[in-house]
């Protein structure tokens, strides 16, 4: 029954295969991590409750066994064709079987481009331990045939099924129907492997959409999605007049259909045109049929839905048309899916919509990011809907709740169908109340929950409440107390029992404070069914109208609470029991006692606080954004006599830290020996992680994930919280406008929705153990109470929503490098590390691992301001020494750092690895690798925090590894644009004619803008390749990363981060080139040492760029390095540190609307007054320029626009770094990539170092070039004679440090080899040690080159790969005969490639 064709190929397949093993090399590809391209259910036998699913993704079909959420296995169905459908034909399923396991198979057809594939699908299932479930033990997908290649796109695929039954489902699907791109249908008999019938519509024209409905021929309907922007109706009918369909001979039609029951009698067949559908403004993307084929859907690209009603009569329909219009999406609409009672729409704006028949919206789902959902289907018998979008994620959710909620009508009580309870209740004295509410009424102030049935409400009439949420669906109301007859209520906190801790007493503790500053507490005893008030008392505890806040502490227990003024003031108050104050006072003492007061230096109003006991501190955050730390001792704690409230400053605060938006809780999310992580959450949609180093009282930045779909997040739970067990937060709670949402930051799924009015009404949720299936909200609207509990205990189904893929970049990835750097890494031969950047800013670190060859993990790391586009990414960790110059001025600078930056550098920074991430908008930004160490020992780098899609940094009991923002330099709106060839001027600065490499002129945007008048419209220059390198003196603690930026307006900068300063400076401009470079690497030659003295010369540090016209530039930047490392020794650069800084990306971040305009506004307001700053920065900048201008730091500069106006008058030549060589017309056009590696050979006897350089460009071809370094030492030898300076070139002579002589350095070009059709289209990634050559292309093929001393490299292998548009890419070497290939562009795969032992030799 196979192709004949298929099958020859299959035999070739093998034969290679056979011939790859003898020779002992094989290339594989792993998992592609990319867009879902098709989505299709498995159903199992009953009584399993949930199906199984397919997805397609680029050329792969993965199965999913949607009860345990765990992929089963993946499958090459096509080479380099993406999967662009999948459709069931049938199943077998056994009948009655004893046995342990049970085998079913499925027909499958899966179509992509021009080909159609069908197969045969086993699974094999396990009993499980529930009744009738079962467990996917292993699948197996078989060829069975392939129909020939069609000259259209197929659009869409039918099985037409026989009448007569068949013990095998394969004989039931031997026609399969063929929709193509040009309007037409092909009928192919699976069983002779050739096309039995060609019907082409009337309306020939070109569609980009079709869908076939119907299960034999007679019935056979079509709707197709025109270019014209109409649906076009018709069928295949009989026509006697027509030629006989064994006369027709186009594209392999049999020339007899005798065999086919399907074609009776071998009648003629035509289209007949049914009705013309017209409505849509746009482009018809999908179109779905409902299941009796008298309505469809269509989605478009003018963002909205129809639903058409249609009567496919043998005559034309007149009253076929349009019945309803579906509009709510924002962007195009991708796909959709209609059943008996709903309609499911995904769209561009990453939004899955439900809706009914009627037209009427039910909920929206918005869980994918990136370019939108591609793919929807739902399946009516389990309610699952599962959701495949650009972002590789695979989102599975059960729709029921949402159903019923939406059609429930109102009342005191709905129970749903997945359990689900909805309450309206009054308050007991105003449940006769009718009418509007006035002055006098009574109404709620605050209300909390205690637990998922008990309530603590507060009234503005001074009552507190207990209510008691009753399984009949009746409120039990118990007044407890009145605190107050006079003012309203305030504030009230509730410290719940803990269900969990039998320690904890089981009695609930509740304060409230009112207008007049008056705080009460009361104890609720809930061990009898009706509540009862154990101990209540009252205490002035502020002044009137200045309490705002309570604050209680579950670290401390109830016997401590916190109250809170307007102006970051809190005090903290000791309660003494009746047993206790009975035996330590008089009878009339108090039984309150103020033991501490705590002021702000920022003087915002806490918000939220905790305490870390063990390690005697106090976090507060407040109204403005800010975090402050404070001392509380242990003994202040103990101490049972207060004589009077002791005064407490802060230790420590971090400025900002959610912007200016309010933090809304705050909590210690990790404790290590020397060591605490907070994690806050604020108004501005993301939750921050601090670390604070108890030994050095510092708080410094470590990380920031933004919850987009969340305005303000009032808090974050783990699963795990309420049994004491601390992890990286699970779950976000918080609101979006008018909605409250529970969001799921592992599998970024959305929990709960529920529409309350927003967040400043009276409200209050409950999670339990796992939020997803125990859950309360309670909110207040007008005079009614409305409560929504989901709590289902002890349930056996499966969680949802659930991700069944792991969430990658939503859009093009530009830019990816291997994490290497790092020793533990290195170790892991398992496990590989690869970060990736985005065209939406975004920058991720991806695990993939060898043993599952799948990607098991992936982490946001975090985003570039504005969500400007990622164009390039280096990883940087060997450091470069240099001897000249050396000073211990830095060293000892560092023992006087302050706490902030000290903290810092004795941990990561001492031996840093860093990331640097370029793109649009000028933006460069680094990160800096992570090791935590937990109780003194460095963890092994051994896992990255599973299934984790957000830069949470840290998790209880696990080793964590990660990169950090370290630090972000672009350019302000108005910035002086870059100067362009001959446009080079003189500007600030002292020039110096003793260097031959220069700098720019400091990074001062305020300078530049008193300088020069420019217009003031903001530049679209961009980023576009970047590479880096660290250096620091011998025997110092100083580093400088060197940065080495191309920009898009054809100029080159030389960029130094001073660690741990995080200080930026400009070291020197780079000649500009006629065209702009795209690509950049750099080699560090190692520079020998003198004969007779064992001294470091040091290194000789050369950039190599590759531009748009072909070219290959060499740069020599030795003296620029290293004249700026001497300036830089000998200057105290702490006294201009602003080290508590956060990432410029968020809501936060930007400080809301006018955070911009305020601080330009307080800028020019506030100049420096302090001269000793003043007098410092003075000395700073004269320092830089007075010997080479290695330009100001940023942070600053911009925290002091007010310099001294005699600065900008003077002036200093800028002297460009010009290339030492350039090789013009290496490529017919752009040099897209390069890289560089030092040979196996490496350094030889005398001293030589051999390198080679491969370049890719627009013109398919690859490009080898081999040279050799040699550094002379500085003795005095005569020059060696270059006769050809084509191949021998003098690179440069400069002076060694402390000795007046000079030394060579000459590269000599050995030889140059071009292929020139390596690939079909466009080079865009390479990759060599020496030995291999990596390259792939546009072609979407990985080829790998065996590079020989003499000659063109040759090809060895080649693999199609299934990354449509690959932009990048990477390897690495795993082991001597193993290398990881990494290949990105629209998705990514890794290739695994095992290299012969014969080659090696």
């Amino acid at each position: 029954m196979a192709d004949p064709v298929e099958h020859q190929h299959q035999q070739h397949q093998q034969h290679q295969l056979q011939q790859q093993r003898r020779r002992g090399w094989r290339i594989q590809g792993g998992q592609y991590l990319g867009e879902i391209s098709a989505l299709c259910f498995l159903h199992l036998p009953p009584p399993s409750p949930l199906p199984l699913l397919l997805a397609g993704s680029g050329s792969q079909v993965s199965l999913f066994d949607l009860a345990s959420g765990a992929m089963v296995r993946t499958f090459y169905v096509f080479r380099g064709i993406r999967v662009h459908g999948i459709v069931l034909g049938g199943a077998d399923f056994p009948g009655g079987s004893s046995s342990s396991s049970s085998t079913l198979d499925y027909v499958i057809a899966v179509y992509g481009e021009r080909r159609v594939k069908l197969f045969r699908l086993s699974v094999r299932l396990g009993r499980g331990a529930g009744e009738g479930s079962g467990t996917v033990l292993s699948a197996d997908l078989e060829l069975v045939s392939a129909a020939p290649r069609l000259s259209h796109w197929v659009m869409d695929v039918r099985f037409l099924k026989e009448n007569g039954t068949s013990e095998d489902e394969l004989q039931r699907c031997l026609t399969v129907a063929i929709g193509c791109s040009d309007n037409s249908i092909r009928l192919w008999d699976v069983d002779k492997c050739s096309f039995v019938l060609a019907v082409s519509s009337p309306e020939r024209c070109l569609l980009y959409s079709m869908r076939l409905w119907g299960d034999n021929l007679q019935d056979l309907q079509v709707a197709s999605g025109t270019i014209y922007n109409e649906i076009l109706i018709w069928k295949v009918v009989p026509n006697h007049d027509a030629p006989s369909s064994n006369e027709l001979t186009e594209e392999g039609l049999t020339n007899s259909c005798a065999g086919n029951s399907l074609l009776h009698e071998c009648l003629r067949y035509e289209a007949y045109h049914i009705c013309r559908l017209v409505g849509h403004e746009g482009s018809i993307f999908r179109i779905a049929w409902s299941s009796d084929g008298s309505k469809l859907v269509s989605v478009s690209d003018d963002r909205s839905a129809r639903i058409w009603e249609v009567h496919c009569k043998l005559q034309y329909s007149e009253d076929a048309g349009e019945v309803g219009l579906l509009f709510g999406h924002s962007a195009r609409v991708w796909d959709c899916y209609i059943s008996d009672n709903l309609i499911v729409t995904a769209g561009e704006d990453c939004s899955c919509r439900v809706w009914g028949l009627d037209g009427q919206q039910h909920d929206v789902i918005k869980e994918h990011i990136g370019r939108g959902i591609w793919r929807c289907l739902y399946d009516p018998w389990s309610s699952l809907l599962v959701t495949g979008g650009f972002d590789s994620a695979i989102k599975v959710h059960k729709l029921d709740a949402s159903l019923a909620e939406a059609s429930a009508e109102q009342s005191n009580i709905k129970d749903l169908s997945d359990g689900t309870e909805l309450f309206t209740t009054h308050l007991p004295n105003s449940s006769g109340h009718s009418g509007h509410m006035d002055s006098k009424s009574e109404y709620v102030r605050c209300l909390s929950f205690s637990c998922e049935d008990v309530m603590y409400i507060a009234t503005n009439h001074g009552y507190l409440y207990h209510a008691k949420l009753c399984n009949d669906g009746d409120l039990r109301w118990t007044e407890l107390a009145q605190v107050s007859n006079e003012v309203q209520v305030i504030c009230m906190e509730l410290l719940p029992s803990n269900p969990y801790d039998p320690r904890i007493d089981a009695d609930d503790w509740v304060a409230v404070g009112d207008g007049k500053g008056w705080t009460t507490v009361v104890r609720v005893v809930k061990n009898s069914d009706s509540p009862k008030v154990s101990t209540s008392f009252s205490w002035a505890a502020e002044m009137d109208r200045q309490l705002l806040g309570i604050h209680w502490c579950k670290s401390l227990g109830h016997r401590f609470i916190f109250t809170a003024d307007p102006r970051g003031a809190l005090k903290l108050w000791r309660f003494f029991e009746v047993s206790q104050s009975s035996s330590l006072y008089p009878e009339n003492s108090p039984q309150i006692s103020l033991i501490a007061e705590f002021k702000s230096d920022l003087g915002a109003r806490i918000m939220c606080l905790d305490v870390a006991f063990e390690s005697e501190l106090l976090i507060c955050g407040d109204l403005r954004g800010n975090l402050v730390l404070f001392p509380l001792l242990k003994d202040l704690l103990l101490d049972t006599f207060v004589v009077s409230a002791a005064k407490i400053s802060p230790v420590n605060h971090f400025k900002g830290a959610h912007g200016i938006s309010a933090v809304s809780s705050i909590s210690v999310a990790h404790m290590s020996f020397n060591h605490i992580e907070l994690r806050s959450t604020g108004a501005d949609g993301c939750i921050c992680y601090m670390e604070y180093d108890k030994g050095l009282q510092s708080l410094n930045f470590v990380g920031m994930k933004q919850v987009k779909e969340l305005s303000m997040i009032e808090s974050v739970s783990t699963e795990n919280e309420s049994t004491g067990y601390r992890t990286s937060g699970s779950y976000a709670s918080g609101f979006a406008s008018t909605d409250f949402i529970i969001w799921n930051l592992v599998t970024e799924a959305k929990v709960l929705q529920v529409s309350c009015g927003g967040w400043r009404r009276p409200h209050s949720y409950y999670l339990g153990d796992v939020p997803e299936m125990k859950n309360c909200f309670a909110y207040v609207k007008d005079d009614i109470i409305y409560i929504r509990r989901h709590w289902i205990k002890d349930s056996k189904d499966k969680i949802l929503p659930q991700n069944l893929r792991l969430q990658f970049h939503g859009r093009e990835v530009h830019s990816l490098c291997f994490v290497t750097g790092d020793f533990q890494l290195r170790k892991n031969k398992q496990s590989s590390w690869i970060v990736t950047g985005c065209e939406d800013g975004t920058v991720r670190l991806t695990r993939y691992t060898q043993c599952t060859d799948n990607w098991s993990s992936s982490k946001l790391l975090g985003e570039h301001v504005g969500g400007s586009a990622v164009r390039s990414i280096c990883c940087v960790s060997n450091i470069h020494t240099t001897s000249s110059g050396t000073s211990v001025s830095d060293v000892k600078g560092i023992e006087n750092l302050p706490k902030d930056v000290k903290g810092t550098l004795m941990e990561d920074e001492c031996n840093p690895s860093l990331l640097i991430s370029v793109g649009a908008k000028r933006v460069l930004t680094s990160w800096l690798l992570r090791r935590r160490k937990q109780d003194g020992k460095e963890d092994d780098v051994t896992d990255l925090q599973e299934a984790e899609n957000s830069s949470l940094p840290s998790s209880a009991g696990s080793s964590t590894f990660s990169f950090q923002w370290l630090s972000t330099d672009m350019p302000v709106k108005y910035s002086v644009p870059s100067k362009k060839p001959g446009s080079i001027k003189k500007l600030i600065g002292v020039s110096d004619t003793n260097v031959r490499c220069k700098s720019l002129l400091p990074d001062s945007e305020a300078l530049q803008s008193k300088v020069s008048a420019v217009d003031k419209n903001e530049d679209d220059w961009r980023y576009l390749a970047v590479t880096a390198f660290l250096v620091r003196h011998s025997g110092s603690r100083l580093i400088v990363c060197f940065i080495i930026v191309a920009c898009s307006d054809a100029t080159l900068a030389i960029r130094a981060l001073v660690l741990p300063y995080r200080l930026w400076f400009d070291v020197a401009l780079m000649v500009p080139l006629s065209s702009p470079v795209l690509s950049l690497q750099h080699v560090i030659i190692r520079r020998c040492q003198l004969p007779d003295e064992n001294v470091q010369i040091g290194n000789v540090y050369v950039v190599i760029s590759g531009a748009t016209d072909g070219s290959i530039a060499f740069w020599d930047l030795t003296e620029s390095v290293e004249a700026f490392m001497r300036r830089l020794s000998n200057i105290h650069l702490e006294k201009f540190m602003d080290f508590q800084k956060r990432p410029r990306t968020g809501r936060g971040s930007q400080g809301g609307r006018w955070w911009r305009s305020l601080s330009k506004i307080a800028c020019k307001e506030q100049p420096i007054n302090d001269p000793v700053t003043a007098k410092a920065i003075k000395e700073l900048n004269r320092k830089l320029t007075g010997g080479v201008a290695c330009g100001s730091s940023s942070s600053m500069l911009d925290a002091s626009p007010e310099l001294d106006s005699n600065a900008a008058n003077s002036s200093f030549e800028i002297i460009e770094v010009n290339p030492f060589h350039v090789l013009n017309g290496v490529h017919q056009s752009g040099v897209n990539c390069l890289h560089v590696c030092e040979t196996k050979q490496g350094q030889s006897s005398d001293g030589r170092f051999l390198y080679q350089l491969v370049s890719g460009g627009d013109d398919q071809a690859l490009h080898l070039l081999k040279f050799e370094v040699l550094v002379q030492p500085p003795v005095q030898v005569p020059d060696v004679p270059n006769s050809d300076i084509r191949n021998s070139i003098l690179v440069e002579e400069f002076l060694l440090d402390e000795q007046n002589q000079k030394t060579k350095c000459t590269i000599e070009f050995i030889s140059q080899e071009k292929i020139a059709s390596a690939h079909n289209s466009a080079v865009k990634g390479v990759w060599t040690d020496g030995t291999w050559v990596f390259s792939t292309g546009l072609d979407q093929r990985v080829r790998c080159w065996i590079s020989k001393e003499r000659g063109t490299p040759t090809e060895l292998a080649h693999f199609i790969i299934s990354v449509p548009e690959p932009e990048a890419l990477d390897a690495r070497s795993i082991c001597w005969d193993q290398y990881q290939i990494a290949v990105a562009g629209r998705g990514m795969q890794m290739i695994e490639f095992h290299v012969p032992s014969s080659e090696i030799r």
